[in-house]
Parts: structure tokens; sequence; C-alpha cells
């Protein structure tokens, strides 16, 4: 489900709390937490709603500037039934927070192990330490110059990338992404390892 900015600070600053969608069917359901640029916006309910129905307050709580104005707003797809969602600011992006948090010994071998799984569990086969470097090397470059890098699909690429964002490792961009410090202790933590191993630079 997408908010506009400008909703979603006002959904921030809890001045609204109602959006209003035309759709075959519901997209979301009620717990349904959104990350979005603000952070966590929660689904507190949905339910279809007639047209006719809709007065100042859903206007107001919508942010719309009168019924007429949300009435505009939704003329489009009049074929498809119209959903009342509700919505709530539920607090800022976990993964913010975890990005800033620098690991311990002990918290970098869990990650670790954790992107050892990672590995495991890929049809492609090792590549957590691989997009890791490639985002080190080339901050803000754009997802299909890097996926080209490693001659990878690029909606594929971008998918892993997401689970090395759901560590707090990485952090997408308006363009490309860029290693949190977080992301950047576990490639030092990698490197060290490596050079003492007497490795070099994958």
């Amino acid at each position: 489900m997408w908010i506009r900015p400008v909703e979603l600070r006002a959904i921030q600053a809890g001045e609204l709390d109602l959006a209003f969608r035309r759709w075959e069917r519901p997209r979301v359901v009620v717990g349904t937490l959104m990350r979005t640029a603000v952070g966590l916006v929660e689904v507190t309910s949905v339910g279809p709603v007639d047209p006719a129905d809709l007065g100042e307050d859903d206007a107001r709580r919508a942010g719309a500037a009168s019924p007429d104005a949300l009435w505009a707003a939704l003329a489009g797809r009049p074929e498809q039934p119209l959903w009342r969602v509700g919505l709530r600011f539920a607090g800022p992006d976990p993964r913010v927070a975890l990005r800033d948090t620098v690991p311990d010994a002990d918290e970098v071998a869990s990650i670790q192990a954790r992107l050892d799984r990672l590995d495991r569990a890929s049809r492609y086969g090792a590549w957590t330490r691989e997009a890791l470097d490639l985002i080190d090397r080339f901050p803000q470059r754009r997802a299909p110059d890097l996926a080209a890098r490693v001659g990878r699909p690029t909606a594929e690429f971008k998918t892993d990338v997401r689970e090395l964002e759901e560590l707090g490792l990485t952090e997408s961009l308006d363009v490309g992404y860029r290693l949190s410090p977080r992301g950047a202790a576990v490639v030092d933590a990698e490197r060290r390892g490596r050079d003492a191993r007497g490795g070099g630079h994958p």
C-alpha cells in the first residue's frame, strides 16, 4: 500500500488516521506493519464503505480538504469496491537503530553465522560477503550495475540485499545502497579474518 510522503508525515504527527483505496480486494489486513520513510505505520482497520456515506470527518481524517475533494480523489476505477483503511504511526523502524549499533566480537560471530546460513539456503550459492563487498566498494551505485558486476538478475540481487537490510547491515538510498556502521564493522571483521589467514581481497 503506497502512501504519499505528505500523508506519511501527517500520520506520524497524528493528524491523519484514515486512507481510502479502490481495490478489487483488500491488500492489507488489520495488524499489518508497513515500513515507510517515517517509520512503521500500522493498519488498524479495513472495511468496505459506500462513497455516498463519506462525510466531513472522513475527509478530515484522510487529509482531504472536503468531502468533494475526497470524492474527486476516489473517482478513478469506479467499478472497484472502496475500502476504508485505519492507520496509525507505530514508531521508528527498528532497523534504523540496529544499523547504528556496532556489534562486539560475539555479536559479529553471530551475524557471520547468520550470513553463512543465508549462503547455504541460496540457490545462487555464497552471496552475502560478495554483496557486502560490492556495496562497500561502490556505495550509491545503481542496483542493476551492482548485479551486472556479479552476473545476477537485478530483481534477485535486490531481494538478497533486502535480507542484509533486515540484519541492519545495509541501508537503501534513493540510488543504490551503503553499508551501515553495523555492516561496516562486520565487513572489517571479515577482512581482518582473511588477512590473518593470509588471504587478500576477494
